[in-house]
């Protein structure tokens, strides 16, 4: 009896975790969808030919603008890469994808506090940065250019009838969708798509989080981390960190809930940020990591990765303690599990009628015929950089991943013969 009463009570720390920041979920997604229907990506594997500095800002904005989903942030990368983008550049677009996006940013404000808000975006382009540097030691060049090989390379798209400067057309159709419905149902349908496509790790990771707020005592955690040592006390968390990443299976914002348990439990400061910026080497990444780029290079990445995450964490810590920004009490429970008439309440009613509109127009959407859904996640995809596609009698699907593909795939009823299931140019899909 006493079990089915703690699973209750976690399931309910759980479910207020998410009445918290149900409204700042659909306000990120929201402005997320809108940035990724009206800001053009026709120039995206130009744009990074190289780690410069101009490549490396680049990369950042156009990830910080692209959907906040690992997965999709992975294929996305991989399809730059494939394109002729460099390969740093595109794995620094993956970070900012994961980890300088708005949703990110607002749900750390009402679950952590504006501190932890703050320190994503001081500890992020310390990230970047460590990434480039350090990348261009660590990473092999002779890997790289393997792995590049091994990947078909993509036929460019022909622009027909494109002038040469065409700066000003492409302003005048961002200005014109902007103001049109068929723009607004583009915007709604990537929200939609990408919820859909997250929604499995924002479960797992609000549920978790209650179990450990509520069954895991402070006992284990003081076990798991170290306490009153100083530095090292920083240095041990800042490297546990992304270790838990790594096991928890969370990726995207769903992690966000286990670091309001994790700070509760008694971990640090910097423990917390190296673990929110793990997100890109929970395991299932990595495996999907290993398929696109090979074991070799996937082995220099996740090292590199796990490096970097830890040391700006660490290197995060060190700045905010310096400014005295650090929160000098935890609190006694991460969200009040209880309904109450706030501002909260106030704005999820407000943002319930938001996700009305976004749902309605993303049911009877009016936009073009350069999309279309990925059959198993759900998310929008264009269909002129498609990052996956398979072909099966006669019919071509679009994905948003490889990993999308595969499942598909695999989990088809369908008989499918080896000359009838392949890879196809996301270039030559028919819509």
């Amino acid at each position: 009896m006493n079990v089915l009463v703690d699973v209750a009570h976690s399931l309910r720390e759980g479910f207020f975790m998410f009445w918290e920041t149900f409204w700042a979920l659909v306000l990120g997604f929201g402005l997320s969808g809108a940035v990724q229907a009206f800001v053009s990506r026709d120039e995206m594997e130009r744009a990074m030919g190289d780690h410069g500095p101009g490549s490396i800002v680049r990369a950042s904005a156009l990830g910080m603008a692209s959907s906040s989903c690992s997965y999709a942030a992975s294929a996305m990368a991989k399809s730059l890469f494939q394109k002729g983008a460099d390969f740093i550049a595109a794995m620094v677009f993956m970070f900012a994808s994961t980890n300088l996006v708005v949703e990110l940013g607002v749900v750390l404000v009402i679950l952590l506090g504006w501190q932890f808000a703050a320190a994503e975006f001081v500890g992020g382009p310390i990230m970047i940065i460590l990434l480039v540097i350090l990348g261009a030691i660590v990473l092999s060049k002779r890997d790289i250019e393997a792995a590049r090989a091994s990947i078909p390379s993509a036929t460019p798209r022909e622009h027909q009838h494109e002038p040469a400067d065409d700066t000003h057309l492409q302003h005048l159709a961002w200005r014109v969708k902007l103001r049109s419905l068929s723009g607004w149902s583009d915007a709604a349908s990537y929200t939609m798509g990408d919820l859909k496509m997250l929604r499995k790790e924002l479960i797992i990771g609000y549920v978790v989080a209650g179990f450990l707020a509520v069954l895991v005592p402070n006992s284990i955690w003081n076990e798991v981390f170290l306490h009153g040592h100083g530095f090292w006390t920083t240095l041990e968390n800042a490297i546990v960190g992304p270790l838990i990443a790594f096991i928890s299976f969370v990726c995207s914002i769903g992690n966000v809930p286990m670091a309001a348990a994790l700070w509760h439990g008694g971990i640090s400061f910097g423990g917390v940020i190296s673990f929110i910026f793990a997100d890109l080497v929970a395991l299932p990444l990595v495996l999907i990591y290993r398929r696109f780029y090979g074991p070799k290079l996937t082995a220099q990445l996740v090292a590199l990765f796990y490096g970097v995450m830890a040391a700006a964490g660490l290197a995060t810590e060190g700045i905010f303690n310096a400014l005295g920004a650090i929160p000098s009490k935890r609190p006694a429970e991460i969200v009040h599990s209880g309904f109450q008439w706030n501002y909260t309440t106030f704005l999820n009613a407000v943002f319930l009628g938001v996700f009305a509109v976004l749902f309605w127009l993303y049911r009877n959407r009016q936009g073009d015929r350069g999309y279309e859904t990925d059959p198993v996640c759900g998310m929008q995809v264009r269909t002129s950089n498609a990052a996956a596609s398979a072909s099966i009698g006669g019919q071509t699907y679009l994905f948003c991943s490889d990993r999308c593909r595969d499942r598909f795939l695999q989990g088809s009823k369908m008989r499918v013969s080896e000359g009838e299931a392949s890879t196809v140019d996301p270039a030559r899909a028919s819509p």
